[in-house]
């Protein structure tokens, strides 16, 4: 049994035209994508913008139902799971943005906003605030962040800092599964490459598993065990990453390589 393993998953959107909104057609976002995702791995998951790849994630996460398919974590069919218990579930699956000042509420501290979604798996921690705010400065210190700035906000704050400080929130929870999409798009090479080498440490030192969205191949190649490439709702192309990277077999991963240029990360 694959720790998250997906099923034949198709996500729609009606499309509605005239005065009373029927249903002209559908929006296959997600067409028929199954994938298997083992223990501690990295899946990358590649593709243009409108692939269909942020719904897939979004479906993933429950925040967006399937119209057919399963979702099974750990052989539990998320799909089939109500809203009640999505909510106690989703405390083992968490999701980082492509965009942290967006994803951060900015009335909220540092503190504020690592100890709400600590006492999400720990409602105890709220009896000692001693052990709260150690509880905030391990997290932050998990994710290089100086524990001594646990009182800011996120407007003061760099977008390399903002996006530790959503990775931190995302662990909070103690996840098994973390889901990022596009987290370094938004950022310059050299704040890049101190992300991805922050989530590979998090990987080995927590045992977790990830599925890393991007438009970039290369970036997803210096970070994944496994590609898979969407285009259309569907995954095109599949395999380790180094072969599908040197070796590609589908002309849109092809297409892929050849628009995007190599980013050169240190390690």
């Amino acid at each position: 049994m694959s720790f998250l393993e997906l099923v034949d998953v198709h996500t729609h959107f009606p499309i509605r035209k005239g005065t009373f909104g029927g249903i002209t057609g559908l929006v296959r976002a997600v067409d028929g994508v199954s994938l298997r995702i083992e223990k501690g791995e990295i899946l990358g998951l590649v593709g243009e913008s409108g692939c269909g790849k942020s719904t897939l994630s979004r479906t993933v996460m429950q925040l967006q139902p399937a119209t057919s398919g399963r979702i099974l974590l750990e052989g539990q069919n998320l799909s089939a799971m109500d809203p009640r218990s999505i909510k106690r579930r989703r405390l083992d699956f968490q999701m980082v943005f492509q965009d942290p000042y967006a994803s951060l509420n900015p009335r909220m501290t540092v503190y504020s906003t690592l100890a709400e979604a600590l006492c999400q798996r720990h409602p105890t921690l709220r009896r000692s605030k001693s052990k709260l705010t150690g509880k905030v400065t391990e997290v932050m210190e998990r994710v290089g962040l100086d524990s001594r700035y646990m009182r800011k906000y996120p407007h003061e704050f760099s977008g390399g800092q903002r996006q530790r400080i959503a990775i931190a929130r995302a662990l909070a929870p103690e996840p098994k599964l973390v889901l990022a999409d596009e987290p370094v798009s938004a950022l310059d090479v050299s704040i890049q490459s101190q992300i991805l080498n922050l989530l590979l440490q998090l990987r080995d030192d927590l045992d977790l598993t990830m599925v890393f969205i991007s438009h970039d191949l290369s970036v997803v190649r210096y970070l994944a065990d496994n590609i898979a490439v969407m285009n259309d709702g569907k995954i095109v192309e599949y395999g380790p990453a180094d072969e599908v990277f040197d070796n590609p077999h589908d002309d849109y991963t092809r297409k892929l390589l050849a628009a995007i240029p190599e980013i050169q990360l240190s390690a």
